[in-house]
């Protein structure tokens, strides 16, 4: 049975205990984005809604819905899967101004819609493939309006959040009532950044809400995103952090290993293959950049004295200037490991005559820029050695 089927067969149990028991949420005065009183903030995050046409996904019981009508004068429309989810939210509040309600895909009532001028869910988006959707969700929206999530990030067992994009088993509990499995897709707030970004969002912030007893590990995230003007173009298979870098640039570091067993490489979430490195921070060298990623990604541990330059890198992505600055680390200690947190792991050493395919952009250009003779394919970059012994600027091409 495929997570969708198995998520709509368990809000569809869920909204028929909840009909059974003829129990409806009372209309809250305030909008919440967890299930604790008094934790996070509340409506002001989708700014100005007063007469604005917004999307409830995964109305459920209707509620929120309502009270971002009535409270604060929006034209909300809530989408629900289940069918008695959308009972019992249509049987209670059909005639409320303002509010209607619909039962059905998210991604096909959108694909059939004007676009919204704002959209939230509770505790719902989860529920559904971020890859199918994110991208409805881009086309369904307004540029420039907001999109705000509230997810699960660490549930009652604490367990945290995954760094792929797949479901896993998470149970809906019920008093009194056997627990209903559903599939949820619980990822780690960098993910998430990284979805809606390649989807055509940016995000403007994300928080961890903790339950207000200490003792209890249930965390949620509440992300902040904007529907961006235009559609991106998939230009890799990184997308880059939501803020835009300072004067339209990115600014970066890629280190090469070269020891006894060959190059040393780690694998993104995404798949690519990739060299140690990241982005440079405010006030911070070259060199002190390769030595800080190189700790932070591998564990290994360098000098900037053991650090050579050898050049920049400069090419275009999605009309920002990526300006690469590759390096050689001579010495380090350690032994390279996945580290927590970091978004590439499983390094491994790989003899320089046996490269594998899928290498991430930049680490090709820097690996064909440090030995033109590797047969790497990758698209073109402007490199300029840096004065040793310069020899004149060239143009990095990838090759056949």
């Amino acid at each position: 049975m495929s997570a969708d089927d198995i998520n709509t067969r368990a809000w569809t149990v869920y909204g028929r205990r909840r009909l059974a028991h003829a129990y409806m949420p009372p209309v809250p005065d305030h909008l919440a984005w967890t299930p604790w009183e008094g934790v996070g903030p509340g409506a002001e995050v989708l700014g100005d809604i007063t007469g604005q046409r917004v999307l409830d996904i995964g109305s459920g019981a209707g509620h929120h819905a309502v009270h971002l009508a009535q409270a604060h004068g929006a034209h909300v429309t809530g989408i629900e899967l289940s069918a008695t989810q959308y009972e019992r939210a249509a049987s209670t509040h059909a005639n409320v101004p303002g509010v209607e309600f619909t039962q059905g895909d998210v991604v096909e009532f959108l694909a059939g819609a004007e676009p919204f001028d704002a959209a939230y869910a509770i505790g719902t988006l989860a529920f559904i493939d971020p890859h199918r959707v994110l991208p409805a969700l881009r086309d369904g929206l307004c540029p420039g309006a907001p999109l705000i999530l509230s997810l699960l990030h660490t549930d009652l067992r604490g367990r945290g959040p995954s760094t792929e994009v797949a479901p896993r088993e998470q149970m809906i509990l019920m008093r009194e009532e056997p627990p209903l499995p559903t599939r949820m897709w619980v990822l780690a707030p960098q993910l998430w950044e990284d979805l809606l970004t390649e989807y055509g969002f940016r995000v403007e912030a994300i928080d961890l809400l903790r339950h207000p007893e200490e003792s209890v590990p249930v965390v949620q995230q509440l992300i902040r995103a904007r529907r961006l003007p235009g559609r991106p173009l998939r230009v890799s298979s990184r997308p880059r952090g939501a803020e835009p870098p300072l004067a339209h640039a990115a600014v970066g570091v890629g280190a090469i290993l070269l020891g006894e067993q060959g190059l040393l490489l780690g694998r993104h979430r995404h798949g690519t293959l990739e060299l140690p490195g990241g982005t440079v921070e405010a006030g911070e060298s070259f060199a002190a950049a390769v030595v800080r990623e190189l700790g932070e990604e591998t564990g290994l541990i360098a000098r900037p004295a053991d650090v050579t330059l050898l050049g920049t890198l400069v090419d275009h992505v999605e009309g920002t200037l990526r300006v690469t600055v590759g390096a050689l680390v001579h010495a380090w200690r350690g032994r390279p490991a996945t580290r927590p947190g970091e978004s590439v792991g499983d390094w491994a050493w790989h003899p320089l005559d046996q490269l594998p395919g899928g290498l991430f952009v930049c680490s090709a250009q820097i690996l064909t820029a440090w030995r033109p003779g590797l047969p790497i394919d990758h698209t073109p970059a402007h490199f300029t050695p840096f004065a040793y012994d310069p020899p004149p600027s060239a143009s990095v091409d990838g090759m056949a």
